[in-house]
């Protein structure tokens, strides 16, 4: 079985490579074509966990391809994955330009019946607006082709995405044919001999669960934010109720612990997709508002912490900022808190230098000479007035408390509360955190 994959971004790379995995002959495109190059020499464009190695592998067994050529990719494919950038327009929407151009090429090339599937996160309609597309490039041929379009969303976390493409919580496919249902079962049947289930929907479903469960761990997350900062007024302690509450199975222990604020490349954009979708249907999400605007505030949380400690003034102070990608295991940095926090802490007058295991390359290339930046977290403390950990990699977990008097001024922002407030305190260390006394 062959299919294509149209896109070579996180989705794409991740879930074409775990279909090659799985014997499937998959046939990955970009039209960047040094992305391709680098590809096919072993590069990877972006870093993931497991992610190089599976890729090689393939790569030689010659399951796995990379091309610049829409014809060469799609031919003798029975199914054809788009899986390109939906970037949030102006106004929150997503942008499906490159969504539809696909569809547009896709409508050129296409000699034989497949199913074009859309992999992206989408708005409801964007897969009829596929099918219009492809089409319309099949009229202008005076051909007669058949093909079905179905919708596949993906659910990777970042950081997990090859565990969680190899062994789903569920497979969930939008539908309108048993043509396409028949082919979508042979493609899948690998990954669900462990019981994982495929759950077929109509297609418009399929389009909005993606959407309903992006924004209801972000609403998760917000929720315990809030409550957090509620904390801090009335003298209870998050954690405590983090354990009370995650221990009820109807709530459960997952995206309950209380923090920065979320980012990353799914969150922000589907929360303000999903809002501007549901304005757009004369229906206002009133929820999903609050947790954008909750989400917004927490993201200046430690740098408010760090104006009442110095009592309003940060100007020449100099910080240190442990974490700068959006969460660990990833050097994505797309809506990062950490940006947020240089932006505030820049603004003020104060000087930054940064450290992260991986994500420093992207953090230059976002921040420029903005900001200092060192391969060591200790470096990164001499002579600062204070620390903000700001993403939980595991070599944070673990405190040098001989090294860290190096620091002038002994303060410690935690904003993942993973240090012990009694245990930093003990150290002679001012310590602040999320939620906690």
């Amino acid at each position: 079985m062959k299919i294509s994959m149209i896109g070579t971004g996180y989705v794409g790379l991740v879930s074409g490579t775990c279909f090659s995995e799985m014997g499937v002959i998959t046939s990955c495109l970009d039209i960047d074509e040094k992305k391709i190059a680098d590809l096919k020499n072993g590069i990877m464009p972006i870093w993931e966990p497991g992610l190089e190695e599976m890729v090689r592998r393939n790569y030689e067994k010659s399951r796995l391809s990379f091309t610049t050529n829409m014809a060469e990719s799609i031919e003798d494919a029975q199914a054809c994955f788009i899986a390109v950038g939906t970037p949030p327009d102006e106004d929150g929407s997503a942008d499906l330009q490159y969504v539809l151009s696909v569809a547009r090429e896709i409508g050129k090339n296409i000699k034989n019946y497949m199913v074009v599937i859309t992999k992206s996160t989408v708005p409801i309609g964007t897969a009829e607006k596929v099918r219009l597309t492809i089409s319309e490039e099949i009229k202008k041929r005076n051909v007669n082709i058949e093909f079905d379009v179905a919708s596949n969303p993906e659910f990777l976390k970042e950081g997990d995405a090859i565990e969680d493409c190899l062994h789903p919580d569920r497979i969930v496919v939008g539908i309108d044919s048993d043509r396409a249902k028949d082919i979508m079962d042979r493609l899948y049947k690998p990954f669900v001999l462990n019981g994982h289930p495929i759950i077929y929907m109509d297609i418009p479903s399929a389009e909005l669960t993606k959407y309903a469960a992006n924004a209801m761990l972000a609403t998760k997350i917000s929720f315990m934010n809030d409550i957090a900062n509620f904390c801090e007024k009335v003298g209870a302690d998050i954690n405590s109720i983090r354990r009370g509450i995650g221990s009820d199975r109807r709530i459960g222990p997952y995206f309950i612990y209380p923090g920065t604020g979320y980012g990353g490349s799914c969150f922000p954009k589907d929360v303000k997709a999903i809002i501007r979708t549901a304005d757009e249907n004369n229906y206002s999400l009133e929820i999903l508002k609050a947790v954008e605007d909750v989400n917004d505030r927490q993201k200046e949380t430690l740098y408010h912490k760090a104006v009442k400690h110095f009592d309003g003034n940060l100007k020449s102070k100099k910080f240190a900022i442990w974490g700068l990608s959006f969460k660990p295991n990833t050097d994505d940095m797309r809506e990062a808190p950490s940006l947020v926090l240089i932006d505030k802490l820049l603004a003020a007058g104060a000087e930054v230098i940064a450290y992260d295991p991986v994500a420093i390359h992207e953090a230059k290339r976002k921040l420029g000479d903005k900001i200092l930046f060192t391969d060591d977290p200790y470096k990164a403390i001499e002579g600062a007035d204070a620390m903000f950990l700001v993403t939980e990699w595991t070599e944070f977990r673990v405190l040098n408390y001989p090294v860290l008097e190096k620091m002038k001024d002994k303060v410690i922002f935690d904003g993942r509360n993973i240090y012990d407030p009694e245990e930093v305190r003990s150290k002679g260390f001012k310590y602040y955190s999320i939620g906690r006394k």
